[in-house]
């Protein structure tokens, strides 16, 4: 009797504070000492993911990883970066797509002049 409960010591039992019962994610918790010296559990929140580009799908530099609820209520310099398509695109497509659209204007530049120099060359 007396001797069981000297080697166990302390209480280090403990179960959920919720009615929720489960083990998912919305339901993990910690194992915290209080200023007190007891153990009580402590609900985490879930981690936040970081945005992603919407054409590649990578990973956004220079975004915090937020819940969406708090996502809400953070300034809008932490939710974007100062460039064209920022929070958005990543600096990689961005960089693509003003590359693209700068041949596709070359392009057409081109197909102007050759369609000038055969109308000229059928006048004559």
């Amino acid at each position: 009797g007396d001797r069981e409960t000297a080697t166990m010591g302390k209480d280090s039992r403990l179960t959920f504070r919720r009615r929720h019962s489960y083990n998912t994610t919305s339901n993990v918790t910690r194992a915290i000492k209080t200023p007190g010296g007891k153990l009580a559990v402590q609900y985490t929140k879930k981690k936040g993911t970081v945005g992603k580009c919407g054409d590649c799908g990578c990973k956004l530099r220079g975004i915090k990883a937020l819940r969406p609820t708090t996502n809400k209520y953070v300034p809008k310099r932490n939710k974007r970066v100062s460039r064209a398509y920022g929070g958005a695109r990543c600096g990689t497509c961005v960089r693509q797509r003003i590359v693209r659209a700068f041949l596709i204007e070359e392009q057409k530049i081109v197909k102007r002049v050759l369609h000038d120099q055969q109308k000229k060359d059928k006048s004559k």
